[in-house]
């Protein structure tokens, strides 16, 4: 598989409407944070996912189940997301994403306002994901609701 520094896709996630016709504000709001940097980084937008109203606890979305299709077909070698819980908050499948299969297919990670960034494997950030994955499923369980 060939990497292509310049080339970088993102996906944006929100589990519930804002009762806003079309796209919610909170989709148009990471976008628009995702855009820009990868403006700043001098690389190009190849895709944008979007999975608005599906919750994070199930990777099972219409747009992360494409998005992970286009990483195991070689489409993708850079997923940006603005934070970790815009993926997922099932702590065990973010995890296991981040860390063994996005790397089988060289895939560069990062969730920016997280300063989570595969590039960087000896982060605190990188140190600190499992916890931060932790508090972002144990926010949808029941009893934090």
């Amino acid at each position: 598989m060939r990497l292509f520094n310049n080339a970088s896709e993102y996906y944006v996630r929100l589990s519930q409407e804002d009762e806003r016709a079309g796209e919610s504000l909170s989709i148009e709001n990471q976008k628009m944070i995702l855009t820009k940097y990868v403006a700043e980084q001098g690389w190009t937008l190849v895709d944008i996912y979007v999975d608005d109203g599906y919750s994070g606890t199930d990777f099972n979305r219409p747009a992360v189940t494409q998005l992970l299709e286009d990483a195991k077909n070689g489409k993708i070698n850079l997923i940006i997301c603005k934070d970790l819980s815009r993926f997922g908050r099932n702590y065990i499948e973010v995890g296991q994403y981040v860390d063994y299969i996005f790397p089988t297919y060289n895939i560069r990670f990062i969730a920016l306002n997280d300063n989570v960034d595969t590039a960087n494997q000896n982060s605190a950030a990188m140190d600190m994901m499992p916890i931060v994955n932790i508090f972002n499923e144990w926010h949808c369980t029941p009893l934090m609701r």
